[in-house]
């Protein structure tokens, strides 16, 4: 008979890619584990989720401006294939999140805002801008190119991913015994989260060769600013919150998003 309280077995890079893909998109991967190891090996790969939703987002925005949109329609379609491909969830993270940051109450209490259906005015008002800032800052991208277009919506999805493995680093408690938020929380040991940061950014920097060295230097910026962004978010929580929840993820991923395309508008 298999021992409940055994440590699970070792997961490997494909059981990995299913809890990734399973967990933090919409696409039909079956989950086949649910366990810690499962959980560490999977926020492992979320940059690679990330990846997929990027290549969607940017061929959307392409094939709008194939067929003679302007900038800014095709920045509409690029912004939406991630929330679509998402379910929305992260969005709805970061409504979640802004609700019950807002709230003067107890952490308890903001907690169980945040589990609320609806959407109060803080998280209103917090997806409005930054739809807004992501639609206006990929059309100004476009207009520069579609290469940049495409290359910003795909950075941003990996940025937004690869902060959601910083955040399950050991040492994160989840600030609710269930959800997913309690299943990732701490599972990846620091000194893996680091490694995938720092390979990442250096990916992102050579995608960005491509444009040349100054673009190369910009994406490697860009990503740091959207790590440094959603650090300070997840520092905020934790005092707040005491830990992470699923929808804190969701505000990390969409933080790190905007803030990496936004910066990537900066300068010239």
């Amino acid at each position: 008979m298999n021992d409940p309280s055994a440590t699970p077995a070792p997961a490997g890079p494909l059981t990995g890619l299913r809890f990734a893909f399973g967990t933090l998109t919409v696409l039909p991967v079956r989950l086949t584990r649910w366990d810690r190891a499962a959980a560490r090996a999977g926020m492992l790969c979320a940059p690679f989720a990330g990846l997929v939703v990027g290549i969607a987002a940017a061929a959307a925005g392409g094939l709008f401006r194939l067929a003679g949109a302007g900038a800014l329609p095709a920045a509409v379609a690029t912004v939406a294939v991630p929330a679509v491909l998402t379910r929305g969830l992260h969005l709805d993270g970061l409504a979640d999140t802004a609700d019950g940051l807002g709230s003067a109450k107890p952490a308890t209490a903001a907690l169980e805002i945040m589990k609320r259906s609806d959407i109060g005015p803080f998280g209103v008002i917090t997806l409005l801008f930054v739809l807004l800032a992501q639609v206006a800052s990929v059309a100004t991208l476009y207009e520069r190119g579609w290469g940049y277009g495409a290359g910003g919506a795909v950075l941003a999805a990996v940025t937004a991913r690869l902060v959601l493995t910083a955040a399950s680093r050991a040492g994160v408690p989840a600030a609710r015994p269930e959800g997913l938020g309690a299943a990732v929380a701490g599972a990846v040991p620091v000194r893996l989260a680091l490694a995938a940061v720092v390979l990442t950014v250096a990916l992102c920097a050579g995608a960005g060769a491509v444009h040349g060295a100054d673009t190369a230097a910009r994406y490697g910026l860009a990503a740091l600013a959207a790590i440094a962004a959603a650090e300070l978010l997840l520092r905020h929580c934790r005092r707040r919150f005491g830990g992470v929840t699923g929808d804190v993820f969701g505000a990390l991923a969409e933080t790190a998003a905007t803030t990496a395309l936004v910066a990537l508008t900066l300068g010239r």
